[in-house]
């Protein structure tokens, strides 16, 4: 069945008008009809798939107008989709709030994915840098799992400046990033930093973290940020010894046992931590190949070493962002 309505308030008022119930009653008995549709058309998930970033504006009005039979019943819709996302009996009590988001950089908003514990307030904050790859589905997986811990947490859609993270094609993803100039882009991560330093939901108390490409990020965020509380860079190139003074951060660092490119520079960084007495661990995790966390890419994860370093990684951010 295709539900079609012009007009739904005009509904709800008639139905009102015509047997006398109590409004807000009557708000509740359709909102239960609707679910019924929703479900049938998977409008909830469509909707969810929208708040996520998988999914556009425009497609996402496009394929409501086609559920719903019309362009006027579909805006309709939108206000009642809105009060039932993350009302679904079916989903799990700790699954986040999450929400695609914009924050404002040096010279244009960053598109962001945005992700929190449902209840309370004043969390530790966490940036999540992707990957070369851009945004994709698993970075916004890694930044819900930091708000399942308790953490509100922002994955910054570094493409932005070059179009934005392409639905499903990571090859024209890895293309962009190299589009990107290397000193507004951190720019636009320190932004972040700022961004959710004065979050009405944060403490304050701000970390970065990243895979690979934004392994390297989170070390140039740390150089460049003096908000920053702690840093824990995956699998990424180290910063330039005279840069490694201006760390205020504490940093936690882990790589791949298999990962000679990457891994060439750890000596010299790990001396010049030292000399610079600031507050590090590394952490090299033998038979681990680079992009070890990602379980999107069964070539490259590695399950004993992700979890190893993810409980590392939240003890860590739970004692330095207190």
């Amino acid at each position: 069945m295709i539900f079609v309505c012009n007009n739904l308030k005009q509904l709800v008022y008639s139905f009102n008008d015509l047997f006398e119930i109590d409004f807000v009653l009557l708000t509740q008995i359709l909102f239960i009809i609707l679910n019924n549709i929703f479900m049938e058309h998977n409008l909830t998930k469509l909707y969810a798939e929208y708040q996520e970033g998988k999914t556009d504006r425009r497609t996402f009005i496009k394929k409501l107008t086609l559920a719903t039979g019309s362009s006027a019943a579909a805006m309709a819709l939108l206000p009642v989709l809105k009060a039932s996302d993350g009302v679904n009996p079916t989903q799990a009590d700790d699954e986040p709030v999450s929400q695609m988001v914009s924050y404002p950089a040096p010279k244009m908003e960053i598109r962001a994915f945005l992700a929190h514990p449902k209840t309370g307030r004043n969390f530790p904050a966490i940036v999540v840098i992707h990957e070369n790859r851009g945004l994709q589905p698993h970075i916004q997986d890694v930044a819900k799992r930091f708000a399942k811990e308790g953490f509100l947490s922002l994955a910054p859609d570094a493409l932005t400046p070059v179009g934005g993270t392409p639905e499903n094609d990571q090859a024209k993803a890895a293309e962009r990033i190299r589009e990107l100039n290397n000193d507004d882009t951190v720019n636009n991560l320190v932004a972040a930093v700022k961004y959710l330093k004065t979050h009405p939901l944060s403490t304050g108390k701000v970390g970065c973290t990243g895979f690979c490409w934004g392994g390297a990020m989170t070390n140039q965020v740390a150089v460049n940020s003096p908000d920053l509380n702690a840093a824990v860079p995956y699998y990424g190139r180290q910063p330039a010894t005279e840069d490694v003074a201006k760390i205020k951060a504490p940093i936690m660092a882990h790589y791949a046992g298999n990962d000679p490119g990457i891994n060439a520079g750890i000596a010299a960084f790990e001396e010049e931590l030292k000399k610079q007495k600031k507050d590090y661990q590394i952490f090299i995790y033998e038979g681990a190949s680079h992009a070890f966390n990602n379980d999107s890419n069964p070539e490259r994860y590695h399950a004993e070493a992700a979890k190893l370093a993810w409980g590392r990684t939240v003890s860590f951010f739970k004692e330095k962002l207190k």
